[in-house]
């Protein structure tokens, strides 16, 4: 799932100081928010600035790396039983669950990108071609309403990547609205309870894009 950086091969030394850097970036901005200096990175990973410019030519080449070693790690394990398994919409829906689980855990990182659709395209081009797997499969087997295209798919992920702006870094408030994203393309409504409703935090508790910026009204805590 992972946008492949041609890279030549690296020391086993030169290795280790990319996976160093890409450790403290998550880290980094995970404590420090979306802006925190490439300078502090390098501080925190153990290597100076110099080592970390001749890895990663800029912020935005650093992200997407960290965002690609986490989905390689978290999210393609799952793309891969569900394109193993016999029941594609399960598949699908548990992709998508470790995919929100992911972005929360990053939101920071993703933070960093945001308005970036290239860097965001690249990063999930592989994943929507395994999603249209399984959409049509789930659609073959009736589970998948027919009249869902992987347009719908790509703009309601999209939607569902911007919850992670609403809700505070870490959080599982994504389960709601994946359920009922769940609730619209299935053929069959599932019989269950929708999620607990987690409310919006405050503008000063938000991530990379508070809700006054989107031109809608917080809810009450």
């Amino acid at each position: 799932m992972s946008l492949a950086v041609a890279r030549k091969p690296l020391r086993a030394d030169a290795a280790r100081n990319v996976d160093k850097i890409i450790t403290a970036a998550r880290q980094c901005f995970r404590e420090f928010g979306p802006d925190v200096p490439l300078q502090t990175i390098a501080a925190t990973a153990g290597v100076g600035p110099a080592t970390l410019f001749r890895n990663f030519a800029d912020k935005e080449e650093l992200v997407l790396a960290a965002l690609n070693r986490q989905l390689r790690l978290t999210v393609d394990p799952v793309v891969d039983d569900a394109l193993a398994g016999m029941d594609a919409a399960e598949g699908l829906f548990r992709v998508l669950e470790s995919l929100m689980a992911a972005s929360s855990a990053d939101a920071n990182l993703l933070g960093a990108v945001a308005g970036r659709r290239e860097l965001l395209t690249g990063i999930t081009g592989s994943l929507m071609e395994s999603i249209s797997v399984l959409l049509v499969r789930g659609q073959g087997q009736g589970s998948l309403r027919a009249d869902i295209s992987m347009t719908d798919m790509f703009r309601l992920l999209a939607m569902l990547i911007s919850v992670v702006d609403t809700m505070e870094p870490g959080s599982d408030a994504w389960r709601r609205p994946l359920a009922l994203v769940e609730d619209a393309i299935r053929s069959k409504r599932p019989e269950r309870p929708l999620p607990a409703h987690v409310p919006v935090p405050s503008a000063s508790g938000m991530g990379a894009q508070p809700l006054a910026q989107a031109g809608a009204e917080p809810q009450p805590g």
